[in-house]
């Protein structure tokens, strides 16, 4: 390499650098980003009342970002990666909290089972860019979307004309 570049880079690498220190220090509430609750969850639990395989499917895939049970691992405590994080739970928990269930009613529950099956079968939760690249065992597979529609959609009228098939009500739906 010739010594233009070589300078270049190492200047790249000191710019780098001081805007990575930069952003650690930045109020990222200027950006709209909820970074106050970064590594806390708040008190209020309510207990699961599913069967404990639908429980623990639930955990890897869901729970993160729709209960008061967020896991804040490392990389959720520096920045940019932290606004991510922060942004992402404050958005789940604020669209379902499932900590927060035993302060609705079990009509209101069931809406959220049967908008949370909608969500799964349409593909869009768990997210993409949850599951990849930082917590590949969330992606759901056809066994798991079984197992969280039977129990989504055990007391619903939705569920009452649909097969134990996934795949057969998307062709029916179509």
């Amino acid at each position: 390499m010739s010594r233009p570049v070589i300078k270049w880079l190492k200047r790249g690498v000191v710019v780098a650098v001081v805007g990575f220190g930069l952003l650690q220090i930045f109020p990222a509430k200027w950006l709209g980003i909820p970074t106050q609750d970064i590594g806390t969850n708040p008190p209020e639990r309510f207990k699961f009342d599913g069967p404990p395989e639908v429980e623990a499917v639930m955990r890897r895939a869901c729970f993160d970002c729709h209960t008061n049970e967020t896991r804040w691992p490392l990389y959720a405590r520096i920045a940019p990666g932290s606004w991510l994080m922060a942004r992402d739970v404050h958005h789940g928990r604020s669209h379902l909290n499932l900590s927060k269930w035993g302060d609705v009613d079990e009509d209101e529950r069931q809406d959220d089972r049967e908008n949370a099956w909608d969500q799964i079968q349409s593909g869009e939760m768990p997210p993409w860019f949850y599951v990849l690249p930082m917590h590949p065992d969330a992606k759901l597979s056809d066994a798991d979307k079984a197992l969280l529609k039977s129990y989504l959609l055990a007391k619903s009228e939705k569920g009452k004309g649909a097969s134990k098939d996934p795949d057969k009500d998307s062709a029916k739906a179509k």
